[in-house]
């Protein structure tokens, strides 16, 4: 009877024996080079053996038998492979889900147990690890992020009429989570710049939608508010603001606000 979940779809979180038995049939689709899953379009060589899409490319010969690779596609492979339920790339991080290989790109682009690259902006740092190991990293590696504690904080950016493309950055701790404040000036056009303000959460997606941010800029007079939810550090800052999610000024309104080239900026945090 266990022959038949073949087409079935088991329990993606509890685990029974069917599960099992997809997982075995997950096993014969393992790379023997890089150990991760063949998944279709299936290529074999001559003799019947896989290799994986990544590895290919790199490979002179067959790593099975060292015969030729060829271009024989395995359509029963293929077929076989639809039905499969494959556990994720970062199961052995903890994830527990399984899924059809049409469903592994997009859930491993947002898993929870992705490892978690440093939050800081650029890419001059290329760490990686687990949530819990982030804080010790920015600790120890970025000595001169500053740390204010409450939920209403001023953000002070330093020289903003710097020439060229610069970061600002500071934490602010509340809630008992801690939260990443970005400025980050752009260079855009004709020597146009643009201002970018956001919060990210030291924490999941989950964790982010308890809470609220306010970013304010205030002056005589004048007053600019941007509310959001925070990102999470897993989604990075990069696309929201290449998208202009988030607090958005140029060099003309950032004078309007700022007090002998510093610019200070509100920022409130709050709970859902």
């Amino acid at each position: 009877m266990s022959r038949q979940t073949i087409s079935g779809k088991p329990n993606r979180h509890t685990p029974t024996s069917s599960a099992t038995s997809t997982q075995d049939l997950a096993g014969l689709f393992e790379c023997p080079v890089c150990f991760d899953y063949v998944l279709p379009p299936i290529l074999q060589c001559q003799s019947g053996h896989l290799v994986c899409s990544s590895c290919r490319p790199k490979l002179s010969c067959c790593p099975t038998c060292r015969g030729p690779l060829g271009n024989i596609r395995n359509l029963a492979m293929e077929k076989v492979a639809s039905t499969v339920m494959f556990p994720c790339k970062y199961a052995s991080a903890g994830c527990p889900v399984t899924l059809l290989h049409t469903e592994k790109p997009d859930h491993e682009e947002i898993c929870d147990f992705r490892p978690y690259s440093c939050p800081c902006p650029g890419s001059s740092c290329k760490w990686q690890g687990s949530l819990d190991a982030v804080m010790p990293h920015l600790t120890h590696a970025h000595k001169s992020i500053t740390t204010l504690q409450g939920e209403d904080i001023v953000f002070l950016a330093t020289d903003i009429n710097l020439p060229g493309a610069v970061d600002w950055v500071m934490m602010q701790s509340c809630f008992g989570h801690n939260f990443m404040l970005v400025l980050e000036k752009q260079e855009k056009y004709d020597g146009h710049q643009q201002f970018f303000a956001i919060v990210q959460l030291i924490g999941t997606r989950k964790q982010a939608e308890n809470f609220a941010y306010r970013l304010e800029l205030n002056g005589h007079r004048r007053r600019l508010t941007w509310e959001a939810t925070p990102r999470s550090i897993h989604e990075g800052v990069a696309s929201a603001i290449s998208s202009s999610d988030c607090l958005v000024f140029d060099t003309n309104i950032a004078r309007l606000f700022a007090d002998n080239g510093n610019l200070g900026i509100n920022v409130t945090i709050s709970t859902c």
